[in-house]
């Protein structure tokens, strides 16, 4: 009889650091990889259409049952589940509660952990940390579009938003832009601002000059890769799109790349003059059926805007490239110098079962995480 015990391992957020979680070129290398067996259609998400970001808890704004929480800004659940091919054959998901009130009491605004499994009997093969995790798949789909988009000479980056996605939208643009040597910070308040400084004196001494913007329009001149990872509020009020950070044209200096994980008001002339790209267009069309026009107040995705200039008629579907197309060389990416791109990162849990994946293989070759145990064999099978 076949054996029938299940061990799985644990690895805390010291075990991810130690098995490379942070390693963000080759972060990029895996989202980039993992792009492609996207584009094959070598994946599974949830949802009929197989593309869905995952499944969200929201709360009512006015609870009638004792002690369930109420609706505010980041507050929910959510579980994110995929299957994913090619070198990974593995399934796994996502789970996360948020809340912006965690902050006061210094805990993340979401606290993450991630479960691998096994495809094909469904048993647990890692349960890990994930806040980094998520962090760097984060930063390395920005990574694979500078890659391929960004300017070769770029020297200036701004990041507007400087939290951990702006941490890791940096660490990815200093990968993949060798000349980079000069940062632009825009913040909400002082202790994100020291913190980003303290990060990348830390981890890229090379940046000879740290910049603190009063203004968005001071991040953004002269800036030649730019990151907007500001937390934005979503709904079905159209006028939401009000509260997000607002970029005039003629601050965008000619042949930028911008990266944009988070939302930002950008005046329609910008958008129809820049070549718009995003990570996996069939989830846009996903969301664009979940939640119909105007969808962009509801996700507060930049895509999602892409998508409702299609809708209003200000362009057509080939309007917007995937980056896939580019990276297989099946459509141009950056066709000249002073060419405007503007890039737009959805967040897919195959990104986070990729590089858990990653990780994962390396904790094992190390002899990293605490095994458990799950069953002997089975009380009732």
């Amino acid at each position: 009889m076949a054996d029938s015990r299940i061990d799985f391992i644990y690895l805390s957020e010291p075990d991810m650091i130690r098995a490379g979680v942070k390693d963000m070129k080759a972060c990029i290398e895996s989202m980039e990889d993992m792009l492609l067996l996207l584009k094959a259609g070598d994946y599974m998400m949830g949802g009929e259409n197989h593309n869905s970001h995952g499944c969200m808890v929201m709360f009512p704004d006015d609870p009638k049952f004792p002690g369930m929480p109420k609706n505010a800004p980041d507050r929910r659940f959510m579980a994110m589940p995929a299957y994913l091919g090619g070198k990974y054959q593995m399934a796994g998901v996502k789970w996360y509660g948020s809340n912006i009130e965690n902050k006061k009491i210094g805990l993340p605004r979401s606290i993450l952990t991630m479960m691998l499994n096994d495809k094909d009997t469904g048993a647990p093969l890692a349960l890990m940390s994930a806040n980094l995790l998520s962090a760097y798949r984060t930063g390395g789909i920005p990574g694979v579009g500078a890659k391929y988009m960004a300017r070769k000479d770029s020297e200036t980056a701004a990041i507007i938003g400087p939290g951990v996605m702006g941490k890791t939208s940096f660490a990815a643009f200093v990968a993949t832009c060798p000349n980079l040597h000069r940062v632009h910070i825009k913040g909400r308040g002082r202790r994100s601002i020291d913190s980003f400084i303290e990060f990348v004196k830390k981890e890229y001494p090379q940046i000879d000059e740290i910049a603190v913007a009063d203004t968005i329009e001071d991040a953004v001149r002269g800036a030649d890769v730019i990151s907007f990872t500001t937390t934005a509020l979503c709904g079905d009020d159209p006028e939401i799109v009000n509260t997000y950070p607002y970029v005039k044209t003629e601050w965008v200096k000619p042949g930028a790349f911008i990266a944009m994980p988070s939302a930002a008001r950008f005046e329609d002339d910008l958008l129809l003059k820049s070549k718009l790209v995003v990570d996996n267009r069939k989830l846009y069309d996903a969301w664009e059926m979940e939640y119909p026009y105007p969808t962009y107040p509801k996700m507060g995705i930049i895509g999602c805007r892409f998508t409702d200039l299609i809708h209003e008629g200000k362009i057509s579907s080939g309007d917007i490239t995937d980056m896939t197309d580019i990276i297989e060389k099946k459509a141009p990416g950056r066709t000249s110098d002073d060419q405007i791109i503007i890039y737009s990162v959805g967040g897919m849990p195959v990104e986070d079962v990729a590089w858990g994946c990653s990780v994962y293989r390396r904790a094992k070759e190390l002899g990293i995480g605490v095994k458990l145990n799950l069953w002997e064999k089975p009380e009732m099978a």
